[in-house]
C-alpha cells in the first residue's frame, strides 16, 4: 500500500470530505495541518507545483490534487489501484 499524505486546514470542507473518503476506504493517511504548521504550507506549495489550495493529496510520489481530483479517480475506479501500488 502506498503512503498517503494530505495537506489540510481545519475549516476546509473539502479537506473533511477527502478524509471521509479515505476513512471509508479504510486506508491510513498522514495529515499535515498547514494552518498550524507554516513550514508544511511551504512544503505543500513546493510538492504541488505552486497549488496553494487545500486539500492537496499525495499517494506515494503521485500528486493526486484536491478532493475533486481524488473523487474523480475513485468514480473512475482508479483510486484503489493507485493506493495499492
Amino acid at each position: 500500500m502506498q503512503p498517503i499524505e494530505i495537506y489540510t486546514s481545519p475549516l476546509c470542507g473539502f479537506c473533511h470530505a477527502a478524509k471521509r473518503l479515505l476513512n471509508a476506504k479504510g486506508v491510513s493517511f498522514t495529515e499535515h495541518d498547514v494552518a498550524r504548521m507554516p513550514d508544511k504550507r511551504k512544503e505543500m506549495l513546493s510538492r504541488a507545483n505552486g497549488r496553494h489550495t487545500v486539500p492537496q493529496i499525495f499517494v506515494g510520489q503521485t500528486h493526486v490534487g484536491g478532493y475533486d481530483d481524488m473523487a474523480a479517480l475513485d468514480r473512475a475506479g482508479k483510486l484503489d489501484a493507485l493506493i495499492n501500488g
